[in-house]
């Protein structure tokens, strides 16, 4: 079987969502062999949603489980606390809700906390309401990423930092705070339209694609090549880490097969999220279990 680096999601929402059992199943995945942990974004399940969840209907506007949604950057938090090796991911943080200079200095402050193991995975999200309850605006969510992008380079390359922009206006400020990694932590971005891909080669050091046919991935990640030829940079630097979300019922088996499919397109990494497939968290660290052993160490 081709190799892969292989995580897996905290136990975040859902049945999974125990603040309790965090620390010890990042230690027990770190234990295991898995060589990342990832963690998604939810700020609000309206009861009217705006929008639906990819594949939702008017019975079923997102996934249930979404209800129950812990902070993101706080689980990280703990999980570093706990492991001392793997990688520490987002897939995705809605970026663009929060404020950028408070993202940049939370970001800058979990990569020291980490020693250096945070992957900023950003995207622009789904849902309008979580937009009108932070007091973003959705119309130009994608002007508002690439500043953000802006932002976060500068606080974490720039002293003193000054940025004037269309969302944003940051006055030349000193910046003591510096992440471990240098010049700064990689920072992937999520999506699959054209924009999107486009904006992965142009400014990332990855793409976050979730839940596709390998084939159909390999042929995306042509227009994210494209665009970093185009911007002058090597498409050979860049990562691929796939998402992979079984749905209730999955054979381990037929994950472990769509991560040899992704492996032979030349995705080297991927995390798999057992939140649809566990019980509770004791179910999801046997589940764990079975799929290392059906996966060769990366």
């Amino acid at each position: 079987m081709t190799v892969v680096r292989l995580g897996i999601a905290l136990p975040q929402y859902g049945p999974l969502a125990s603040m309790d059992a965090v620390t010890g199943f990042a230690a027990a995945a770190e234990e295991l062999g898995y060589e990342s942990l990832w963690v998604g974004d939810r700020v609000l399940a309206p009861i009217s949603p705006s929008d639906f969840y990819p594949g939702g209907t008017p019975e079923r506007p997102y996934p249930p489980e979404f209800v129950t949604f812990a902070d993101p950057l706080i689980l990280l938090t703990v999980a570093a606390s706990v492991t001392n090796k793997v990688r520490l991911g987002t897939s995705t943080l809605t970026g663009t809700v929060y404020p950028a200079v408070v993202l940049a200095r939370m970001l800058t402050s979990l990569d020291q906390v980490s020693g250096g193991r945070l992957d900023v995975g950003l995207g622009i999200g789904w849902l309008r309401d979580e937009y009108t309850a932070t007091g973003t605006p959705w119309k130009g969510r994608g002007g508002q990423l690439e500043e953000l992008l802006d932002v976060l380079r500068k606080f974490w390359t720039g002293d003193p930092v000054e940025h004037e922009g269309e969302r944003w206006r940051i006055p030349a400020s000193k910046v003591g705070l510096r992440p471990a990694q240098r010049p700064h932590p990689p920072v992937l971005l999520g999506g699959l339209s054209p924009v999107a891909l486009d904006r992965v080669g142009r400014r990332a050091d990855g793409w976050l694609p979730a839940g596709l046919p390998a084939p159909y991935l390999a042929k995306l990640w042509g227009t994210v090549v494209t665009a970093a030829e185009k911007a002058g940079r090597d498409p050979g630097t860049l990562r691929r880490v796939l998402r992979i979300n079984p749905k209730p019922g999955t054979d381990l088996k037929d994950v472990a097969a769509q991560l040899e499919a992704a492996a032979e397109t030349g995705i080297a990494e991927a995390f798999v999220d057992p939140h649809y497939l566990a019980r509770d968290v004791t179910h999801a660290l046997d589940l764990a279990a079975e799929l290392r052993d059906l996966v060769p160490n990366g």
